[in-house]
């Protein structure tokens, strides 16, 4: 379905285009934004935010550029002819501003805003309309979800509020600071919004309004909804645009952004050409509310999961050369443990990776606790102020625990027996296991050897887990969901600090360290 007509104040869907099958061109996208900005009338300033690096393949770059030539800031880079454009294009250039949505993440260098959003935005300068979000110094908190709603999403743990934390550049986009000036143009700031809806491990599925709260919001709003979402537990999670996380930020959207802003989301689902190999966009969604973020989902369900028939009693993962820590090589965990069966084993060939941290804070901490189980990792957490100030590596720790479901065996390139079995993991030799799994034969899925004495072994491989979400159809059934292996009494409410401390590259929890390897 697409829709080109201004939306109604009763309709807050512009735009949905997508189906399991279908490939959106540049020039559809193009389109579309068109018309929906030329629906929004003329403006005096535009605010966008796009994910970071983190996110190339959502195609949020290409489609600040084109927001950007629709206004006529930057000229059309790709070859498209002007001409055929001008009319559509606005008459007025407003303000232009973009804040990439890094969360706690490094800013973006100036090579990956060039590869991400064009040499033409990149280079405007006088001023540069890429701000940097600091979620240090430039945050403000604008209002809480209930202690009621957090303590129900973490069985009672935390029993707090959690803080609705936005960037103030953002803030002060609101339509109450832009009241009637005198001039012809008394339009508010339009705010844009821009992602991709993909499964994800801690808020169920990415993007909408966590492109706001945790993007270009505050490292306390952000390390509390991983810990949050890691208590809540993964397989409960995974894959569910309407959860308890979900919920708590859709209370703060609805109640402190809606009224606030004249605030849209454009949306899009990609997923893997079957013929090509190559990425490309399933689905295209612009609107203001639930809905096209909704539509999104269900939509994202059919293309970036990978359903299988059956559990795997082993599956065999391969990390490549991004993968050099734990921190981000436990994604074969995270993007498998839907799937893997009870009981069942994941072996990760994991040839460079070095470490467990990203930094080395982080990594005494993994060292020192380990990957031992919710239990295990919240009594610790009782017991230590650094990880009471840490939750984003609480939440690491967490996710990384298969809780006793299934064994995960670890082949490191640059870690040893010691310290392998030291976080809980089990340790194989990576040339040995090598031999027995080769990386350059296996095919990705199913895959059956047959040793020397004859007997055969099914197993499902996987040569990239940042590329799927594996699982199957049952885990979907909440009445078939893991519970939570542990009880919390009446008066084991913890005490969450305010005083976070930052994890760089928090983004190995749900996204890719660099993407992979396209032609640009």
């Amino acid at each position: 379905m697409t829709s080109s007509n201004p939306p109604s104040p009763s309709s807050s869907l512009f735009c949905s285009i997508g189906s399991p099958t279908t490939s959106i061109s540049n020039d559809e996208v193009r389109y579309q934004v068109n018309t929906f900005l030329s629906s929004m009338g003329s403006r005096r300033e535009v605010l966008i935010l796009p994910p970071d690096f983190t996110r190339f393949h959502s195609q949020a770059g290409m489609i600040t550029r084109f927001i950007s030539e629709y206004y006529n800031y930057t000229t059309p880079e790709d070859g498209s002819n002007e001409d055929d454009a001008t009319d559509s294009r606005s008459s007025a250039t407003p303000n232009i501003q973009i804040i990439p949505a890094l969360g706690t993440h490094a800013p973006m260098t100036q090579h990956q805003i060039e590869l991400m959003f064009g040499k033409e935005l990149a280079s405007k300068a006088n001023p540069n309309p890429f701000i940097v979000h600091n979620w240090r110094e430039d945050v403000v908190t604008i209002g809480h979800a209930p202690a009621e709603m957090v303590s129900e999403a973490t069985y009672g743990m935390v029993n707090e509020p959690w803080p609705a934390q936005l960037n103030k550049l953002v803030w002060d986009k609101r339509i109450e600071n832009n009241t009637d000036d005198g001039s012809d143009n008394n339009l508010p700031p339009l705010v844009i919004s821009v992602g991709q809806v993909v499964p994800h491990e801690v808020m169920g599925m990415a993007n909408f309004n966590k492109n706001l709260f945790v993007g270009v919001g505050g490292l306390e709003a952000i390390n509390l909804s991983h810990f949050i979402g890691a208590v809540h537990g993964m397989e409960k999670l995974m894959g569910r645009g309407q959860n308890p996380l979900r919920s708590i930020l859709n209370y703060c959207s609805e109640k402190y952004l809606q009224s606030q802003f004249d605030l849209w989301y454009i949306l899009t689902v990609m997923g893997t050409n079957e013929t090509t190999g190559q990425v490309e966009m399933k689905g295209f969604y612009i609107g203001n509310d639930m809905q096209c973020y909704d539509l999104a989902c269900d939509l994202s369900l059919k293309v970036n999961f990978n359903l299988l028939e059956k559990s795997p009693k082993k599956i065999v993962v391969y990390l490549n050369d991004e993968y050099h820590s734990t921190w981000l090589g436990n994604k074969s965990i995270y993007r498998t443990r839907m799937a893997i069966a009870d009981g069942g084993e994941l072996v990760v060939l994991a040839p460079w990776v070095e470490t467990f941290g990203e930094d080395g804070h982080i990594d005494e901490l993994i060292r020192k606790v380990g990957y031992v189980g919710t239990p295990t990792i919240m009594e610790a957490m009782e017991e230590n102020e650094d990880l009471k100030n840490n939750l984003s590596a609480v939440a690491h720790l967490i996710h990384g625990s298969s809780e006793g479901r299934f064994s995960i065996t670890y082949c490191p390139g640059h870690l040893t027996k010691e310290e392998i079995e030291s976080v809980g993991f089990n340790y194989a030799d990576l040339s040995e296991t090598k031999q027995l799994y080769d990386s350059s034969t296996l095919k990705d899925g199913w895959n059956t050897l047959t040793d020397e004495h004859g007997v055969e072994e099914e197993f499902f491989y996987i040569s990239n887990p940042a590329l799927g979400l594996w699982a199957v159809p049952s885990r979907f059934d909440d009445s078939n969901a893991s519970q939570q292996s542990f009880s919390v009494s009446s008066n084991a409410a913890t005490h969450v600090s305010s005083d976070q401390i930052p994890s760089d590259m928090s983004g190995g929890v749900g996204g890719w360290k660099k993407p992979p390897k396209v032609d640009m």
